[in-house]
């Protein structure tokens, strides 16, 4: 036998005896998150590769989007929701971990305008959106989508939404109601402030009362089906003072502790 064909052999002899959990542990961690995450986690991945040598990856969309990948059984290890309804469905089909879900993050919804327009319109009650939207389309979320619903159950309570209810952008999650505005698109838009802040094209008109729309919560657990033992390791960094940091720096606030 040839020394090539024979330290070939006991190699691949040696990843059969490490078995499916060990190979599983090389892989990165797949996290299915909510769209208006992605600067966040991104450089939270950054700052968990170099703290634990372990890698994650990340999948991003509306919140309806992921539950219903990971409902059609797509790969993921982690879920991070935009609000607790679509965790909650998740939850009734027995396709998280209970033991393991939190309420990680909290943030504000604003009315966004593009960076250069001239507006002296404020977030109340009653305030003449549709006149100031002329032409123009109101960007926001679908009505699936948390943003989106955050957005009408908000309008709703300042007495605004049967106004602008016919002049709406609807887009297939919040970051891409946020391009319609920082493209120029449409005059005003509807989207969490951490969305806005990481947007330069865009300004903040004003922020909705929180008490106008059910709170922005944005809960993570484990996906049933996951199969990487890393997982729970990075749920917890998640939760952990560098993770804190960077979401805190991003504009959100932290609600889970370790």
């Amino acid at each position: 036998m040839k020394p090539t064909r024979r330290i070939a052999i006991i190699t691949a002899g040696a990843w059969m005896l490490a078995g499916p959990s060990a190979l599983a542990a090389d892989k990165p961690v797949t996290v299915f998150a909510a769209a208006s995450l992605k600067n966040a986690l991104d450089e939270v991945g950054v700052a968990y590769a170099a703290r634990t040598g372990g890698a994650a990856r990340f999948s991003y969309a509306g919140s309806p989007a992921i539950a219903r990948q990971i409902e059609q059984g797509a790969p993921a290890d982690i879920c991070i929701s935009a609000d607790s309804d679509w965790m909650d469905y998740l939850a009734g089909k027995g396709l998280i971990v209970p033991s393991s879900r939190r309420s990680l993050l909290t943030s504000r919804l604003a009315l966004i305008a593009p960076a250069d327009a001239k507006t002296s319109l404020k977030v109340a009650r009653g305030m003449p959106l549709a006149k100031a939207l002329g032409g123009g389309r109101l960007a926001v979320a679908g009505p699936d989508v948390p943003a989106g619903r955050y957005a009408k159950a908000s309008l709703t309570s300042l007495g605004v939404w049967n106004s602008v209810s016919g002049k709406l952008a609807q887009a297939e999650n919040v970051r891409a109601a946020l391009q319609f505005v920082a493209r120029g698109e449409s005059p005003y838009g509807i989207v969490y402030d951490t969305d806005a802040k990481a947007e330069p094209r865009v300004k903040i008109v004003g922020l909705f009362p929180e008490a106008s729309h059910p709170r922005i919560v944005y809960p993570a657990a484990l996906v049933a089906g996951g199969r990487n033992p890393r997982a729970a390791a990075f749920l917890k960094f998640l939760s952990g003072p560098e993770a804190r940091a960077v979401f805190r720096k991003h504009g959100f606030v932290v609600l889970a502790r370790r």
